[in-house]
């Protein structure tokens, strides 16, 4: 393990390590590593620790996780367990964690012995005495984080042994929009890339009562069969494992809906064996071109008049070698739509990946004469500012049609590291995204002749434009605003008004940065004693309202309930906004609401991002009740200074320390640290904090602000709607070109 890891289950920070090494002759030696690396032996750490008296502050899946360390290969083998455990209720598995180790391992092997059977590729289940502390540990992580996070955390540990690269899990957020992309009553669904399961599980939700999934990888195929036991017990499933294209394991299986999250860019996919396929019906997929028999497939195990709704990357809607099957999936009506996702909404995070929607004809059905496009990119651009984009303020002075409008399971290769943005899988406005592309795509399907464009982020395109030389299908391409959509005057007004917003914000900023007086705290830096916020909140310091895993919702998938008020978003601690969510913003805990004076901290966020962590609640947030992915901590105004509390908290160190994950930060609130201090100096630091977040809050609206101007500038120039201001020496504002021009 790493002095990062170290860190991590001793509840201290990496510098509090680096210490011990130093000043403890006694401290493990590395056992593996480098001299600027070095890695230590996780037994030998553990027991040098409770030599100390430091107990564990690991969270339930660290502790797991460093348990399977222990325990060596072969933790699919405790996959049943997770599902014979989430049957059992938290008192229930305290009771069998505390059994004497045969006890325990009798009593887990019995529990899990009914299940192998309906997991596929599963041995008959047989647990040793070696196997006592990962079992332990196990079930207390479902007892405290849940099954589904236990379930995540063995197959991390499986994959990671079978050097399977590559796999990612589709958001859930993502998951969701996808399955309500189908029709109501799809009830029979396959998955034949099915990964974790994500994407048969958002099927249950919907309503699907048989799903069927397959994957290449044992423990891919394991993992989404417990997950569907836990997740959809009532459902009929069937998991297979082997390759899809090579070995179909339902050849014969026809189904309601096809969602799939394929791999891609696959070279090796089997283009020369499978050249004769019957699936091509559309054309004999390119060797370069693995996503179009993936499409094929889907669409070969539809019913007629089946829905296939699959996740792909971008270059698939343009490359010359797949045109002439693009042609024939628009001229045969297959193609239904096109959406596009922002980068960073899923893996692999460098790209905007797309949701392509495709249709079984069914024998004399009707023809289909338009393609929907959604420029889900645009519009999450439009919405991170919080501000109307260029095209939709321009069309509605020009009373347009749409200005009236509101504005992965399977396995795939990531091709580079993602570029540093602050958006990512976990903090995405999924819920705000997915109104918008199901508003679109319901009003597309319920009446197509009678459907009306949204220049700037969605429509319907006739076949036969689509079917030029280059048959590109990019969403941006087709709704992107031209001139005739765009009213020149609205939008000169547009943009005095956002550069007189912009004069504004930026004194503003500069108002906010001139506080100074800061002065150095010495020879070397302060040095205090802390505590962690689970002992202040047994000493009474404050209260944990809530640290539930992040996320969590109510009983599967049930309709968001009517609110009302509004709901306070992970997104709004960041940006300093009031309380901008609905419905599907709550979390399971909905009753929960917020009052002045309670410290937000985040319980997830994207690793490298620079938002804020942590902020606390003010006027216009009281009352508001508490969404997804925030822990709510309400302190005792006479012992604790909120802004101190939420600046020493929101720390990158502390959140480094108290955090499991690499992409996606997993915060677990009760390992955080504050340090004692008398009230009074914690006023000091707290007002400083305070400063430093509207400081936070205050460049971003700026650079937000700014790049609204800059975009809009942008879409007037070129657009036509727009001429440059006079230049010196050179005055035309005729707006006739210049005689001089070519």
């Amino acid at each position: 393990m790493t002095a990062a890891e170290i860190s991590r289950i001793a509840g201290v920070t990496r510098a509090t390590v680096s210490n011990w090494r130093r000043r403890h002759d006694d401290f493990p030696a590395p056992s593996a590593g480098t001299e600027s690396s070095p890695l230590y032996d996780l037994s030998t750490v553990q027991a040098w620790l409770r030599g100390r008296g430091h107990t564990s502050a690991a969270s339930p899946t660290e502790e797991l996780r460093t348990a399977l360390r222990l325990l060596g290969p072969g933790a699919a083998r405790l996959f049943p367990l997770v599902a014979a455990a989430s049957r059992r209720t938290p008192e229930e598995l305290a009771e069998l964690a505390a059994l004497p180790d045969d006890q325990l391992i009798a009593r887990a092997e019995k529990a899990a012995g009914g299940l192998p059977a309906t997991v596929p590729e599963a041995e008959p289940v047989h647990y040793g005495p070696d196997d006592a502390g990962a079992v332990r540990a196990l079930l207390g992580c479902v007892r405290e984080a849940g099954a589904q996070a236990a379930l995540d955390v063995l197959a991390e540990r499986e994959l990671d042994e079978g050097a399977a690269s590559g796999v990612y899990q589709t958001p859930e957020g993502l998951a969701r929009l996808m399955a309500r992309l189908l029709p109501a009553g799809a009830s029979r669904v396959l998955d034949p890339a099915c990964g974790s399961g994500t994407l048969l599980a958002a099927a249950a939700r919907q309503g699907a009562r048989e799903l069927f999934g397959q994957d290449s990888l044992p423990v891919q195929g394991q993992r989404t069969a417990v997950r569907l036991l836990i997740a959809a017990p009532e459902a009929e499933t069937v998991i297979r494992v082997g390759d899809s294209l090579r070995a179909d394991a339902f050849p014969d299986v026809t189904v309601d809906a096809v969602l799939c999250n394929p791999p891609f860019a696959d070279r090796d996919w089997g283009h020369d064996e499978l050249a004769y396929d019957p699936r091509w019906a559309y054309g004999v997929p390119p060797r370069f071109e693995s996503e179009l028999a993936w499409v094929q497939h889907a669409l070969a195990h539809l019913e007629p008049g089946g829905y296939a709704v699959m996740l792909l990357p971008p270059a698939l809607a343009f490359r010359s070698s797949g045109r002439r099957i693009r042609a024939e999936l628009i001229r045969g009506g297959a193609l239904r739509a096109v959406i596009s996702l922002p980068a960073r909404a899923a893996y692999p995070l460098h790209i905007g990946l797309q949701i392509w929607v495709l249709q079984r004809p069914r024998p004399g059905g009707t023809d289909r004469t338009a393609v929907l496009f959604v420029d889900g990119e645009g519009e999450q651009r439009d919405g991170a500012t919080g501000t109307p984009s260029a095209t939709s303020t321009a069309t509605a002075g020009a009373g347009s049609p749409g200005s009236s409008r509101s504005r992965r399971s399977g396995p795939s290769v990531s091709a580079a590291s993602a570029p540093t943005s602050s958006a990512s899988a976990a903090t995405f406005d999924w819920e705000g995204l997915s109104e918008r592309v199901l508003g679109q795509w319901a009003a597309f399907t319920t009446a197509p002749d009678a459907y009306a464009d949204e220049p700037g982020v969605a429509r319907a395109v006739p076949l036969v434009d689509l079917l030029d030389d280059v048959v590109d299908v990019t969403p941006a391409r087709h709704v992107r605003a031209t001139a005739a959509d765009i009213d020149p005057a609205a939008l000169a007004r547009r943009i005095d008004d956002l550069h007189d917003q912009l004069a504004e914000q930026v004194a503003a900023l500069a108002s906010t940065s001139a506080f100074g007086g800061w002065q150095p705290s010495g020879a070397s830096a302060r040095e205090w004693r802390t505590a962690t916020v689970s002992d202040l909140a047994r000493g009474g310091a404050l209260t944990v309202l809530r640290a539930a895993p992040p996320g969590t919702r109510g009983s599967k998938g049930s309709a968001a309930p009517t609110v009302d008020r509004p709901v306070l978003t992970a997104q709004d601690v960041s940006t300093g906004n009031p309380p901008s969510g609905g419905a599907a913003d709550l979390h399971a805990d909905a009753a929960q609401r917020v009052a002045a004076g309670d410290v937000l901290v985040r319980a997830v966020a994207g690793s490298g991002n620079e938002s804020a962590m942590t902020r606390v609640a003010d006027d216009r947030d009281a009352g508001a009740l508490l969404g997804q992915h925030i822990h709510l901590l309400r302190p005792d105004p006479a012992r604790l200074d909120a802004w101190f509390l939420a600046g020493f908290l929101g720390a990158d160190d502390n959140i480094a320390s108290a955090s499991t994950g690499s992409t996606l930060v997993h915060v677990t609130p009760g390992r955080l640290r504050v340090p004692l201090l008398p009230l009074e100096e914690q006023r000091r630091y707290g007002e400083a904090f305070r400063r430093v977040y509207e400081l936070r809050a205050a460049v971003r609206r700026t650079a937000d602000l700014a790049a609204d101007t800059a975009a809009t500038l942008t879409t007037g120039l070129t657009a036509g709607a727009l001429l440059p201001p006079d230049t010196p020496g050179r005055p035309n504002t005729s707006g006739a070109p210049d005689s001089r021009s070519v």
